[in-house]
């Protein structure tokens, strides 16, 4: 696939169809590029031949769980590249003890050390927190082109 120039892209990984179609919707509206995969397996496949800008990825997920995802991602020399924006029903101080214990291997996560997330929305996203969290991201990862309702958004505030 030719990557449009200008517009990032953005992989929804979520195995809720409701939500992954939703979340993307948000991103397309806005101006981005999105495809999207149904759990972990199906996310890194789609990322290893696509090559997002950023991923949006849920945790808690059949097959093959987003952290173990994260660490698939990261671990690719290219695909590291890639933003990772974490959209969890586990709450923010849940969300990071969980991975205090991953990373001290008190909980297995089948693969090793966990870097850190770029960036981490709670459920149910509102568009303006998923928009402005990725436009963060995307701008510390030196993206380009975070959309034009990204934009607006930032100019209203």
């Amino acid at each position: 696939m030719t990557k449009v120039p200008g517009r990032a892209r953005v992989l929804v990984v979520d195995d809720e169809m409701h939500l992954r179609l939703y979340i993307a919707a948000v991103f397309e509206t806005a101006g981005y590029e999105t495809a999207t995969a149904r759990d972990g397996e199906e996310g890194f496949h789609k990322a290893f031949e696509w090559k997002p800008d950023l991923v949006s990825l849920d945790l808690m997920m059949p097959n093959q769980g987003g952290i173990r995802l994260f660490q698939r991602l990261k671990a690719d020399g290219e695909l590291k590249k890639a933003g990772v924006l974490v959209v969890s029903a586990i709450g923010g101080e849940a969300f990071r003890h969980s991975l205090s214990l991953v990373r001290s291997g008190m909980l297995s996560n089948d693969g090793g050390p966990l870097p850190d997330v770029d960036g981490y929305v709670e459920k149910p996203p509102s568009p303006e927190a998923l928009l402005q969290e990725a436009a963060r991201i995307l701008e510390a990862k030196g993206a380009t082109a975070q959309g034009a309702l990204t934009q607006n958004i930032d100019a209203e505030h």
